[in-house]
């Protein structure tokens, strides 16, 4: 199947001996559609099944897989009963799964409501970052958290990073609410890269974005705010190199259930800005 026809939001592209791994928020488990060229994709193939008594029984979202230390590592999402929201870990020897409970329950503080993990290495200490939710603090923040180096806990307290709102382009959605959502990290030769998602009123009504920050300090920031890298409609990507050595982005776009699709954009920067190319059809 080619990526229009598939139902996914939050896509993430894995690269591994040449292949693409592709992963996002797609039902009760998490699936993987596996292609050579981006273009035709076989699948879903099951990459998690929640096994008996599994703390997350709902709200599976946001799958990210990272290659670390030799192994396989998932940070997604989950809530239960008697859980708040929270990113857990998983581990597999393979890139397309099966994927197993490591870290137990959530790595996120229990006392908040979490979603968006992802994974940055930094001096050699792995650091979670994620979202503290705006539906338990109104204005919602991203945070960073040093994780053990097996990845299994936290090793320390969450720092907050920034608000949504103190980013400077967001618009609240459903009255006083902003939005966080999705970080990931990329670090080139200017500093540590963000890419997260809010949502903007373009003049016709709130859009889902994409924001761009830059921090030339770290994961601890300050984080520097630049102009969103994608307006209409479509967020929660992610870059990804491809075979050739070149970046690209996708996100999901429309932001409307049952719509969402995974879309593929190639990216370039140039004089300090981000830019997508046309999607790739």
């Amino acid at each position: 199947m080619r990526a229009n026809e598939i139902h996914l939001r939050d896509p993430f592209v894995l690269l591994h001996e040449e292949k693409y791994y592709l992963f996002g928020t797609a039902g009760p488990g998490f699936d993987v559609w596996i292609s050579e060229d981006l273009e035709e994709f076989e699948g879903p193939f099951p990459a998690f099944r929640a096994p008996e008594g599994f703390w997350g029984t709902r709200d599976f979202w946001a799958p990210e897989v990272h290659f670390h230390d030799g192994a396989f590592y998932m940070f997604a999402s989950f809530i239960g009963d008697g859980y708040n929201r929270g990113t857990a870990i998983l581990r597999s020897e393979r890139p397309e799964g099966p994927y197993l409970p490591w870290s137990g329950e959530a790595v996120t503080p229990k006392d908040w409501m979490c979603l968006d993990g992802t994974l940055t290495v930094e001096d050699g200490v792995p650091y979670m970052v994620f979202c503290h939710e705006w539906v338990q603090i109104q204005d919602g923040t991203v945070c960073a958290m040093p994780l053990t180096k097996d990845l299994r806990a936290a090793a320390g307290s969450p720092a907050e990073l920034f608000s949504a709102k103190s980013a400077g382009w967001t618009d609240p959605s459903c009255g006083v609410n902003y939005v966080t959502d999705g970080p990931f990290l990329f670090r080139d030769e200017e500093g540590l890269w963000m890419f997260w998602s809010s949502f903007r009123d373009d003049g016709t009504g709130l859009q889902y974005a994409e924001g761009v920050a830059l921090s030339k300090n770290g994961v601890l920031g300050p984080w520097e705010h630049r102009e969103p890298l994608f307006e209409q409609d479509g967020g929660h990507g992610m870059i990804f190199r491809d075979k050739q050595g070149k970046l690209n982005f996708v996100l999901h776009r429309p932001n409307v259930g049952p719509l969402e699709r995974p879309r593929f954009f190639p990216l370039e920067k140039k004089d300090g800005r981000w830019a997508v190319g046309p999607a790739k059809e």
